[in-house]
């Protein structure tokens, strides 16, 4: 009877082993599918308010994303960052294109390696909490989730319009209507309302600032706030919420997430922490509904399969093979995590809708793709995490729970070697 108790005492529970927001995401995927086949969204795509809600909910989550980077882990491993966003999105994009196009020898289905290139920044943010990844590990996958999006809208500008010529079609797609000139206006935007929230975040933190704690610290920043120079000190909470809310309802309407991204690494505040995770979890569990609309409209379960399949390979490829090529002194787990972290979501669906007008079908294979690289991505979490605990069992010490006996000389149980014996150490022992 003791045996069974401590047998399941052992045995993970379901919330232990699947984290709650799963259940919620699958859960959000049923009732957002049961919706879809009650009622048609066709009528709900390309009006302003679904642009602006979707808009919103991909703000909240790169806000969110980079919010929780490590900076000092971002500044070691910048040339990372930047490869991965850069050389790791071509890559990517180019293995998963090249799998699509020689299996169903489409070149339309060009574009669908750009669609599912990018890492979900909303799905890391709301599943960022993996003790098994380490700190450092955790701010590369936020940091290349968070900036691989304008890589993917350039190669979309430039393999739009080859993949359209190529199945046929006559002239320019509408997607690449604004050309090289309509990137450079987003940059320049992009640019523009980053400008403006630093400039309103400095002088807020002139004209009402945030209050220091006992401590010495910010009570809206963190302890960091007076050690780093080049971090700036934020105004007091309410006019600081005032300030990221305006951002990010600008970057809504305006799509521009770019400035998001980057705002997420320098407008911080101590009591944002708690309401921006609930925040960014509730943004994942309606984008999760949101998906289960299209998923309801029917799919081309074969090449979203095959979609995903490859999305999910083309991540482990560039992450175990490239990535250590620029960035030193990963673990092994961290090189595996890192490897099974492509996630997909609103970002792939928004560009699929994109894509649609000009290449149908997009979204019916997008779908499933992207529900096929979560389940791939969640399962290796899962199997990860058990093979884990099981060889920490295994591998424990038997003897390990033990209490040290009384006048062993610390250092024989190798805990206490190579330590100098203190004057209280010597005493005792006379």
């Amino acid at each position: 009877m003791e045996r069974s108790r401590r047998d399941r005492a052992r045995r993970p529970k379901l919330p232990a082993a699947v984290p709650a927001v799963l259940l919620g995401a699958l859960g959000a995927l049923v009732i957002g599918t049961v919706t879809g086949l009650a009622a048609d969204p066709s009528r709900l795509v390309g009006t302003g308010g679904y642009v602006f809600a979707t808009g919103l909910l991909l703000a909240v989550g790169l806000y969110g994303s980079t919010y929780g980077i490590d900076l000092a882990d971002l500044r070691r491993d910048l040339r990372g960052v930047v490869v991965a966003v850069t050389l790791g999105v071509l890559v990517k994009a180019g293995l998963i294109a090249g799998v699509m196009v020689l299996a169903f020898d489409r070149p339309e289905y060009l574009i669908l390696g750009i669609v599912v290139a990018q890492i979900d920044p909303l799905s890391v943010a709301a599943l960022s909490e993996d003790g098994h990844m380490s700190q450092r590990a955790r701010s590369l996958l936020t940091a290349w989730a968070s900036f691989d999006d304008p890589m993917t809208v350039l190669l979309t500008l430039y393999v739009a319009g080859y993949a359209y010529t190529a199945a046929g079609n006559a002239g320019t797609p509408s997607v690449v209507g604004g050309g090289a000139r309509g990137y450079l206006l987003g940059l320049a935007l992009n640019a523009l309302l980053l400008a403006g929230a630093l400039l309103l975040w400095w002088a807020g933190g002139r004209l009402w600032p945030a209050r220091r704690d006992a401590g010495g610290t910010e009570e809206p920043g963190d302890a960091g706030a007076f050690t780093e120079p080049w971090r700036l000190r934020g105004p007091a909470t309410p006019l600081a919420v005032l300030l990221v809310v305006a951002m990010l309802v600008l970057a809504a309407l305006h799509t521009l997430m770019l400035a998001v991204a980057v705002a997420g690494l320098f407008l911080r505040a101590k009591a944002f922490t708690r309401p921006l995770a609930r925040a960014v979890t509730s943004a994942f569990l309606l984008a999760t509904a949101l998906l289960g609309l299209f998923v309801a409209q029917g799919v081309s379960p074969a090449p979203g399969l095959l979609l995903g399949a490859s999305a999910f390979g083309a991540q482990a490829v560039v992450a175990m093979l490239l990535m250590p090529l620029f960035v030193r002194g990963l673990s092994r787990r961290d090189r595996f995590l890192l490897g099974i972290g492509q996630q997909n979501g609103l970002t792939a669906v928004l560009l699929a809708l994109t894509l649609e007008r000009d290449f149908p079908k997009t979204v019916g294979i997008v779908a499933p793709a992207v529900v096929t690289v979560n389940l791939l991505h969640y399962g290796a979490r899962i199997g990860f995490g058990c093979w884990s605990r099981h060889r920490s069992r295994k591998t424990r010490q038997p003897g390990a729970g033990q209490e040290r006996l009384p006048g062993r000389p610390a250092g024989e149980d190798g805990t206490g070697a190579g330590r100098p014996a203190t004057a209280d150490g010597l005493r005792s022992s006379a």
